[in-house]
């Protein structure tokens, strides 16, 4: 039905019930909802991008400065890095003998990362490997660095008896999510580092003629072409042709911003109810680089809500280049006392914790830190799921209760939660 199908009563009866619902979520859905079905326009963005070639992301800076400007501060801009042209990115003090590191900085030819890990590759031939050793960037110390046979899958089909990731290149097993355009025949790419085109699709069209039909705006995609745009490096799992001109790759191969990623790329499977490498039992991300595995058995995803309703690509000074610093992002929509909750009338009353309080971010029970990258250090889940006490007893997945509150147990926690009397007390216990 149209909205001109309604008599006047009907349409004001509309009307009003969209303002409200803008009210109640503080007026934040005005970015949050493109649309769940996206808009006819990004058909054809996509087809004009996927006929044009790469130009590069300095292309874009004379008109989109302040993106530009943003973007290139961003870690995306600055996943892998020449330290020759920039020393500064390198973290530990390689002056500074280690046992583990049996190789210089001048041994070294591109960096990787800069928030949990260090990485430290070099070129042989036309490939680049990585260093058996990573940096622990929170804790300040060397570790080794190779992928145990059971763990990743890609990893029994890359043996590597020296341990020295000597037969493990960064062409089948990295380099499409960290460049734009990666050629698997060249081994070159039109871009390092995650660039505008990345998202925007192939920008020729769009210098020859920058009208918005010219490039692509994953924000009038529909939710599940959107979120693609992410999932397709955020996520663990295999391209659907591997192996692929006998090599097996582990990101989506052929995919680009345009396409549909579901006809490149599968994610990890999972069994319901087993403890793995990848997954907690109920399907939980298990390791780093699960956001979209996540994601997509959210409540949020079922929604229509995308990544970038939250986190700006371009880059902000908010930690994970979130729009608003975390609380305020949640709460422009889930507001207490309104339908979308929670429920209370305060966050305090909510979460039974101080205001001030990491019990009152919305992130510690909503987006514990419990998928890991490395050592003791995880990142956020983004099921956004409220696990239980039980399920830690029943199923090993983490609570929120007892990852801050380490000097207690869970049956300690059963009965805290039990006690407050606004959660139900079958779903705590179990």
């Amino acid at each position: 039905m149209r909205l001109s199908d309604l008599s006047s009563s009907g349409r004001l009866l509309a009307a009003l019930s969209v303002t409200c619902f803008f009210a109640l979520c503080g007026g934040a859905t005005a970015y949050f909802m493109p649309g769940m079905a996206g808009e006819p326009l990004a058909a054809e963005q996509a087809k004009a991008v996927l006929a044009a070639h790469y130009v590069g992301s300095k292309a874009c800076q004379s008109c989109h400065q302040d993106q530009f400007a943003r973007w290139i501060k961003t870690r995306m801009a600055n996943v892998v890095t020449d330290p020759k042209l920039n020393p500064a990115i390198v973290i530990p003090d390689f002056s500074k003998p280690d046992p583990l590191v049996k190789f210089g900085l001048t041994d070294v030819d591109l960096v990787y990362g800069s928030k949990w890990k260090q990485r430290y590759f070099h070129k042989v031939g036309d490939e680049y490997f990585p260093y058996p050793v990573q940096w622990d960037i929170t804790n300040k110390l060397w570790r080794p660095y190779h992928v145990a046979d059971g763990t990743d899958w890609w990893a029994a089909l890359y043996p590597d008896p020296a341990g020295d990731n000597s037969a493990r290149p960064t062409g089948p097993l990295c380099d499409g999510c960290h460049t734009v355009n990666y050629n698997i025949e060249t081994k070159t790419a039109s871009e390092v580092n995650v660039g505008c085109e990345s998202c925007h699709g192939a920008g020729s069209a769009h210098v020859d003629n920058p009208v918005r039909t010219t490039i692509l705006n994953p924000a009038r995609q529909n939710y599940v072409q959107a979120n693609d745009t992410c999932i397709a490096c955020h996520s663990q799992g295999q391209p659907l042709a591997n192996p692929i001109q006998g090599k097996h790759y582990d990101w989506p191969v052929g995919y680009k911003a345009g396409l549909r990623l579901a006809d490149f790329w599968k994610l990890e499977e999972h069994k319901l109810g087993e403890l793995s490498f990848t997954h907690f039992p109920d399907g939980t991300g298990h390791k780093n680089r699960m956001e979209g595995n996540d994601y997509v058995q959210s409540l949020m995803y079922t929604r229509g809500i995308t990544c970038f309703s939250c986190h700006d690509p371009h880059g902000t000074e908010n930690d994970a280049i979130l729009k608003r610093p975390a609380n305020q992002m949640c709460q422009g929509c889930h507001v207490p006392g309104t339908a979308n909750g929670p429920s209370e009338a305060s966050v305090e009353a909510h979460t039974h914790h101080a205001a001030t309080s990491k019990g009152s971010d919305c992130t510690s029970c909503h987006m514990p830190l419990i998928e890991q990258t490395v050592a003791n250090i995880s990142v956020a889940s983004h099921t956004f799921k409220f696990h239980t006490p039980g399920q830690t007893e029943a199923q090993k997945i983490p609570n929120a209760c007892n990852s801050c509150h380490k000097d207690k147990d869970t049956a300690w926690a059963k009965v805290v939660l039990q006690d407050w009397g606004t959660r139900s007390p079958w779903r705590v216990s179990h």
